[in-house]
Formats: structure tokens, C-alpha cells, sequence
């Protein structure tokens, strides 16, 4: 079974979108990139799709939720990763945006679903957005940090070349499945204080 799922048609022909995605995990120190995400999608994003949970988590390590919903009947939540469209009057471009849960298991099967939305919008750019730790105070404006391999963007948005080597997460996953693909992708990165690394920021609540 495909685990991208789709709900609905955005309703409008996009326009040589932009894919903008954080995951909700190591990469999202206080929840600063899916709630840059969630902030920028407001109430005018149209949810069109979802990479469905099932294959790509334990659920003892993220259990679902279950709430009594209307009519006192029980509706059990899960991870959810939602693929959603946002047409942005005034600008040449439309966006794709994808929220979620770094997923605990198949992290190449979940990139593989990514890719496909990549390809059935037909997007000529990719952002992903993170946050880490760093000793910075909040008194300060955010540092934020780009980088990209595609040398004609990083020529254009003066952004170096990634450097970091390590243990990694899903979104180094999906740049190198990018890369392969030759599709353009940037990767911008939010310091964020130690002190209010365990909790997200009071403001994207």
C-alpha cells in the first residue's frame, strides 16, 4: 500500500511551487521549524494529503492519542506527517508545505513519499527548516543558517556549502535523495538558546 495518501485537490493550479517541510524531532530544538511551518500555513492552507503513520513508527516510543470526539464517540490520533497548499497572492510562486514527525523507522520509503510530492506538484524547490541548540541568548534576533550543494542557488542566495558530518536525521536523508535527483534543495537552520530548548516557544502555541 502507498503510504502518501491523498485527501483532496489543492483546488488551484500552483505555481512553480516551493516545498517548505520540518519534522518535529532532533532537528526541531523547541519546535522553532514545524512551528515556523504551522505559522506560515495559517488558516489559508488547504490540507490536500498525509504520509499515513503506520509503517514508519513505534508507537511505543510515540504513542498515539486518543480524544472522545462529537457525539461522545473515541478517535485515536496519530503522528501525523500532512502535506498541505498555499497559494500566496501577490507572488510568483505558490507553496507546498509538509508538517510532521521525523518517523522512527523506513526513512527511506518515508523520503520516497516526499519525493512523490515533490513530483506530482511539480516543485522546482525545496526548503527544509530546523532549529538547534546553540549559545545564544533570546534578547538577540535568531541566528539563521543556510546552505545548499546546487551551486547556482548558493551563488544567488550567498549560502555555503553543507559541511556538517555526523549522526544525521531525516532531513539529511531526504538532501541527498534530493541531490541524486538534481533537484534544487536549501537547507536554513534557526539557532535557538539552550535555556528553552525543552519546551516550545510560547508564541507558535
Amino acid at each position: 500500500m502507498n503510504p502518501l495518501v491523498w485527501d483532496r485537490e489543492p483546488g488551484v493550479d500552483l505555481r512553480s511551487p516551493i516545498l517548505v517541510t520540518a519534522w518535529d524531532g532532533w532537528f526541531d530544538v523547541g519546535g522553532a521549524a514545524t512551528g515556523a511551518v504551522t505559522a506560515r500555513g495559517g488558516d489559508d492552507a488547504v490540507r490536500v494529503g498525509h504520509i499515513d503513520a503506520d509503517e514508519f513508527f513505534d508507537f511505543h516510543e510515540r504513542r498515539p492519542q486518543v480524544r472522545v470526539g462529537p457525539e461522545g464517540r473515541r478517535i485515536v490520533e496519530w503522528p501525523p506527517n500532512e502535506v498541505s497548499c498555499l497559494a500566496v497572492p501577490g507572488r510568483d510562486r505558490d507553496l507546498v508545505l509538509i508538517e510532521g514527525v521525523e518517523p522512527h523507522l523506513r526513512w527511506r520509503t518515508f523520503v520516497d513519499a516526499v519525493v512523490e510530492v515533490v513530483r506530482r506538484f511539480d516543485v522546482r524547490l525545496v526548503v527544509t527548516l530546523g532549529a538547534m541548540v546553540a549559545e545564544v541568548p533570546h534578547t538577540r534576533p535568531p541566528t539563521i543558517t543556510g546552505s545548499t550543494t546546487d551551486a547556482e542557488l548558493a551563488e544567488l542566495l550567498r549560502l555555503g556549502r553543507p559541511s556538517y558530518q555526523g549522526p544525521t536525521g531525516v532531513v539529511g536523508v531526504l538532501h541527498e535523495r534530493l541531490d541524486e535527483l538534481g533537484i534544487p534543495a536549501v537547507s536554513l537552520r534557526a539557532s535557538v538558546p539552550h535555556y528553552v530548548s525543552g519546551s516550545p516557544n510560547p508564541i507558535n502555541v
